[in-house]
């Protein structure tokens, strides 16, 4: 048996820091976008493009980079990514135009890519069944901490200096990673094994036109429009990956993974939990600045509570999923999150900050317990050489259920708000809140209307959030089992999974 690596806490501070900066930056950047579109002189179009290029560049090829990160050494992989990231974001702080500025954030897109799954394989590959927990609760806690504290960072920086500076702040960050994970990060790699360029292109042409088609949901529909041939191309591609990985003797991705109820309960179970996650960020800062007046700096501390309890959880989940497995406390942090949700479904232009404050905790609290437990449960189900790719496939899942949840609970969101808004109010007033607040201009009754009809789109938008959290915590107790009281099973099973 391996001795245990002696530096494997340094490696997971590495590991935490490559993770914050793919965090910071991308919540960072949309307190950003209002001053960089106007500095730009960007028409909406080209808005939605900086944000989505992006995620279309990193959903399409998180599969392909995790295959290389096995094949080639999961740390080179990630410090390439690091290097492309951090010279992309170098390059963003110099750019003039709109056009500029989406050429970088494809190729920061390519560089979060290469660091994503590598982060997650290489920590699987450092820390045994034993401390693989408080591992993936303290690198939790570091994401939770970057979602949360990055729009107030954005919102200081933007403050302070321009909105350049959101994109220089990652440089230092990437620097500080490679030179940590040059001196401390030993390299890990799976065996040798053919390439495979057919899966490779038929995973990438399939992510990037599902996620394209989830993003153009809100404006052109299921099959409006090019909608109907993103969707038929993603639906194909996706098909002939599934068939080609399994006939081909040398398949890219292990989709026999699925056939372990670990990993497919808990893949299914976080994509339902990120479809009802999605909007929250979105529709939550809306209501603190447009219905409350908060500042964007003000709005990034009202999530406070959320990372306290969410660090909370995290800490109190590593020691109880020793005692009581993984599957329970899935369960019981998911029911906790549902009841945030339906909490926060309460909510009207009355309320004001207090039940949002304790809901954000519950929230904070059900995910600091389950998320973990669910990522360590489906995770100590792949193989070791299988690594890289395996933890891809389950930021690939999650990826699309946060698009998917985005798109679903935005197009909700303006839909009902539009609906909701008084018949003879301007027609711009009824697309969004904050355009009907501008266009209002302090008449009173358009302003009460715009904050009536915003909160009441909001609590539908947040019942189907608790409704879609509640569905993950019941398919994870039905499909999920712990794999404490049979460990004799546990070599053969892996065997079956990597022959």
């Amino acid at each position: 048996m391996e001795t245990r690596n002696p530096r494997r806490w340094w490696i997971l501070i590495v590991l935490c820091l490559s993770t914050l900066v793919l965090v910071v930056d991308s919540m960072a950047l949309t307190v950003a976008v209002p001053s960089m579109s106007a500095d730009l002189g960007a028409s909406a179009q080209d808005t939605q493009w900086i944000l989505d290029s992006y995620i279309l560049v990193f959903a399409g090829l998180l599969l392909t980079s995790g295959s290389l990160g096995d094949r080639f050494g999961r740390r080179k992989i990630m410090i390439i990514g690091l290097l492309l990231f951090g010279a992309a974001s170098l390059a963003a702080t110099f750019c003039t135009s709109p056009g500029e500025v989406i050429a970088v954030r494809t190729a920061m897109g390519v560089g979060g890519a290469l660091i994503m799954p590598s982060t997650l394989s290489i920590l699987i590959t450092v820390f045994d069944e034993d401390e693989r927990g408080k591992a993936m609760a303290a690198w939790g806690s570091v994401s939770m901490l970057g979602l949360v504290g990055s729009p107030v960072l954005g919102g200081v920086l933007i403050d302070h200096f321009s909105w350049h500076s959101i994109f220089f702040i990652n440089v230092p960050v990437v620097v500080l990673a490679i030179a940590a994970a040059l001196v401390l990060m030993p390299e890990s790699k799976g065996p040798w094994q053919k390439p495979d360029p057919l899966g490779a292109v038929l995973s990438a042409a399939g992510m990037t036109a599902l996620i394209w088609w989830i993003i153009e949901l809100p404006q052109h529909g299921a099959f409006g429009g090019r909608s109907g041939v993103t969707l038929a191309v993603a639906v194909l591609s996706l098909a002939g990956f599934v068939v080609w990985e399994n006939v081909t003797p040398s398949p890219m991705v292990p989709l026999v993974l699925f056939k372990h109820r670990n990993f497919s309960g808990g893949s299914l179970s976080l994509t339902l939990v990120q479809i009802g996650n999605g909007g929250l960020l979105l529709v939550l800062t809306q209501y603190l600045q447009f219905v409350l007046g908060y500042s964007p700096v003000k709005a990034g501390l009202a999530f406070v509570p959320l990372a306290v309890a969410a660090l909370i959880g995290n800490g109190a989940g590593a020691g109880l999923a020793a005692k009581i497995g993984n599957r329970l406390l899935v369960l019981a942090g998911m029911i906790v999150m549902a009841s945030a949700f339906a909490l926060l479904a309460t909510v009207s232009a009355d309320t004001g900050f207090a039940v949002p404050a304790v809901a954000l905790g519950l929230l904070g609290l059900g995910a600091g317990l389950a998320m973990p437990a669910a990522v360590g449960a489906l995770m100590g189900t792949i193989p070791e050489e299988k690594a890289g790719v395996g933890s891809a496939l389950n930021d690939t899942i999650q990826q699309a259920g946060t698009a998917l949840g985005i798109a679903i609970l935005g197009s909700l969101l303006t839909s009902g708000f539009g609906k909701r808004m008084p018949a003879d109010a301007p027609e711009a007033a009824k697309q969004s809140i904050g355009g009907a607040l501008a266009v209002a201009q302090g008449e009173t009754g358009l302003v009460h209307a715009a904050r009536e009809a915003f909160t009441s789109s909001m609590s539908t938008t947040f019942t189907i959030s608790a409704i879609g959290v509640l569905a993950a915590a019941v398919l994870a107790a039905l499909v999920m089992r712990d794999a404490k009281p049979e460990p004799a099973a546990a070599p053969a099973e892996e065997k079956e999974l990597t022959a």
